[in-house]
């Protein structure tokens, strides 16, 4: 397989001799523009608005075909200081935001009923690589970066998989500030917050751009109490990035994140708890501990006018430590009479260590009088988790991982990936185009280690898992443009998501894991119609289709008892997605005229788990965590050098587990999840192109509401969302 891989490398050097056109300049049939600079710069017609959509080619990717998003972060009224991705996403139809984090420390966000835990149904990236856990065997995003770095939000979804790998939900991008935009040697640029329950955050940052190199470097500090008990939190950033013009058409970037977060966990709450007092906590001594690395090198090499050639190396060093008196919520974490002191805690430690390299490499190709795009890449990853639990930790209430004796479980999982992709772009006509792509996968993984140990003190050892993969995904695009500014598009393409390490940990007293086991798959279906009406409209409307099949789940086998970890059934997720805006317009004939702009954002899904599930207990059952309709309304008004946003946000009820259980149970781990409506509300003053003042209230009528129910961290039990919290920013540059 390594040979194979060497040689699809060296053909794509050999392509970089390809055609040669006369303009860098590339026209999608929405008239958005992508020019071939050293940092791509994307120009779109809708360039005053904070979402738009991605061009048909950006630097080496093609978008064309692909329900897309980019979200410009500069221009979005949210509260960006605690990441409130209700707000930030409020334009994107269909995301589903899990809020049971009191500062937007790990971001929870999914799409089309699927779960949105720790977005582990999207890819996600930063600047273009992976930055979850392991994509392949546990790809939870523990770390995301701050709001305030962040200069883009790329999200894909609809054929995503065939440039991304291993995922249902789309593809999510993080695009870092990188000095580019900055037109003198320095600039220092500086955002202090202040807000409820102790909100303090402070972002600084310097950048600038000479002749030969651009950079940006930012640090960032946020504490706070949490609105709930219990509820501390302090997280530290720091983000380097330094690009060198080595040539006209070479650029080297060199860039590392450095994160760190501590951040107390007050646990859940039963149903009834919730209804007296949401802001109380009954664990005072479970805590979290993520410090996360993320280097990478950048190689953009611009062979000619049409040809462009990039590579990233790049690695994750992350550690996730977790400690905590872990019974269900129903049981009190008391001090003992008999002791005088707490039962110990339950110590996790978890080590991240992953590598990967991807080259991708895009140029254009005619075919008699048509000039088309092709689109290919390379990829190779390899990930190590080690894996302890159950460690008997101290009696005490503050953060610490000192152990007693040994951790019940060790376990170690590696992963293996190779992948070689390629797209292409087709223009059929000026108005048709077709955007087939096919992706090869070779996945190898394997988990060894201790379950427990018997009451004689020997192993209990996981049964050795040890599995090679190889695999071929296939998918195909289209757009017809009606119009220069509306379009229809469409795709179909397969998707998987590979076995994780957590379906591996059983316990072969208790537990066995099918030996056929195998990686999920299915296909993402879109058709839609996007586009302008002239300066007073902009929209996106779509209707999906998602095939889940064999979701991997747990069963009980009649014959022995036993718990089965195995490939349990398929789902069906269909529904539309909608978002419509009505762009600035004059309201008033005065000096200092007023606009206004008004959008929608809306979603329907149906997801169901269909009637060839192996758990008869669940056929035709509702998805868990899949709401039905997710409804976004919001205002914006500007006038002089104020802005005032307000938004509304509606999410319907879910379930929380697939028997689709209504009544709480005793531990409020199962049970329904309610609707809920929240208002927020944002003003800002820029005094000009140095001063910025902003505020905002957050769940203005300070609604009682909650997201999820969990059996393990950071519950186990119901974990509600804040109430009504306020914050205040003064930013600067000079």
């Amino acid at each position: 397989m390594k040979r194979i891989f060497s040689y699809c490398f060296v053909i794509l050097i050999y392509n970089s001799k390809a055609y040669s056109q006369s303009d860098t300049l590339h026209i999608d049939s929405l008239n958005h523009y992508s020019r071939n600079l050293p940092d791509i710069t994307i120009i779109s017609l809708y360039n005053n608005s904070d979402v738009q959509q991605l061009p048909q080619i950006v630097g080496t990717e093609i978008y064309a075909g692909k329900k897309t998003t980019l979200l410009v972060l500069d221009k979005i009224q949210g509260n960006t200081a605690t990441n409130t991705m209700r707000q930030i996403f409020s334009k994107v139809p269909g995301i589903h935001v899990w809020e049971s984090d009191p500062s937007g420390i790990q971001i929870g966000i999914a799409a089309r009923g699927l779960s949105p835990n720790r977005s582990w149904e999207f890819n996600v990236r930063q600047n273009g690589y992976d930055i979850a856990a392991d994509p392949y065997g546990y790809p939870e995003a523990y770390y995301n970066p701050p709001m305030q770095g962040v200069e883009k939000i790329e999200l894909v979804r609809g054929q995503a998989s065939l440039q991304y790998g291993p995922q249902f939900g789309g593809m999510i991008n993080y695009i870092l500030k990188n000095g580019n935009d900055i037109n003198k040697s320095i600039q220092y640029e500086t955002e202090q917050t202040i807000g409820s329950n102790g909100l303090f955050n402070s972002y600084n940052a310097v950048g600038g751009k000479n002749k030969n190199i651009h950079y940006y470097n930012f640090i960032n500090h946020r504490n706070g109490d949490g609105w709930r008990q219990n509820s501390k939190y302090l997280i530290n950033n720091g983000f380097s990035s330094f690009t060198f013009h080595l040539s006209d058409k070479v650029f080297l970037t060199t860039e590392v994140m450095l994160s760190h977060m501590n951040s107390q966990q007050p646990g859940g709450l039963t149903d009834k708890e919730f209804l007296t007092d949401a802001k109380q906590s009954k664990r005072s001594r479970n805590w979290m501990d993520i410090q996360w690395a993320t280097p990478a090198i950048t190689l953009n090499y611009y062979i000619n006018k049409n040809c462009r050639w990039n590579t990233k190396v790049f690695a994750i060093a992350g550690d996730r430590n977790s400690v905590g008196f872990t019974q269900t919520i129903n049981i009190n974490d008391t001090i003992n009479n008999a002791t005088g002191n707490y039962e110990n805690r339950t110590l996790q430690a978890d080590k991240f260590r992953n590598f990967g390299v991807e080259s991708r490499f895009i140029t254009d190709y005619k075919i008699g009088k048509k000039t088309n795009t092709l689109s290919t890449g390379l990829r190779y990853f390899n990930g190590i988790t080690s894996r302890l639990a159950n460690g008997k930790g101290t009696t005490n209430t503050f953060y610490e991982m000192t152990l007693s004796g040994q951790y019940l479980q060790d376990f170690r999982f590696a992963s293996e990936n190779y992948a070689v992709f390629a797209e292409t772009l087709l223009r059929l006509s000026k108005r048709f185009s077709l955007i087939p792509g096919i992706r090869y996968e070779y996945i190898h993984g394997k988990a060894i280690g201790r379950a427990s140990f018997q009451p004689n003190g020997d192993e209990i050892k996981i049964v050795p898992y040890s599995k090679t993969k190889h695999f071929i995904l296939g998918g195909i695009g289209a757009e017809y443009k009606i119009s220069k500014t509306a379009e229809f598009y469409s795709n179909v393409s397969q998707a998987y998501r590979p076995i994780l390490f957590s379906n591996l940990q059983a316990n072969p007293t208790t537990d066995s894991v099918d030996e056929n086991i195998s990686d999920a798959r299915g296909y993402n279906f879109d058709v839609g119609y996007r586009g302008k009406l002239k300066n007073l409209l902009q929209f996106d409307v779509s209707i999906f289709y998602l095939n889940y099949e064999n979701k991997i789940g747990t069963i009980t086998v009649s014959t022995n008892s036993k718990r089965l970890i195995t490939n349990a059934g398929n789902s069906i997720n269909k529904g539309i997605e909608s978002y419509i805006e009505l762009l600035p317009i004059k309201l008033f004939k005065l000096k200092n005229t007023v606009y206004a702009k008004i959008f929608s954002s809306y979603s329907y899904t149906d997801a169901k788990y269909s009637n060839k599930h192996k758990d008869s207990s669940i056929k035709g059952k509702a998805v868990e965590n899949a709401p039905k309709n997710i409804l976004r309304l919001g205002l914006g008004l500007e006038y002089a050098n104020f802005l005032f946003t307000a938004q509304h946000s509606y999410v319907d009820q879910t379930f929380s587990d697939a028997n689709n259980t209504i009544l709480p149970s005793a531990n409020a781990q199962n049970g329904l999840i309610p609707a809920y409506n929240i208002i927020d509300c944002t003003l800002q003053f820029k005094a000009d192109d140095r001063f910025t003042f902003k505020t905002g209230i957050n769940n203005l009528m300070d609604k009682k509401y909650f997201t999820r129910r969990h059996s393990g961290y950071p519950g186990p039990g119901l974990l509600p969302a804040d109430g009504r919290t306020f914050f205040i920013s003064f930013g600067a540059k000079f």
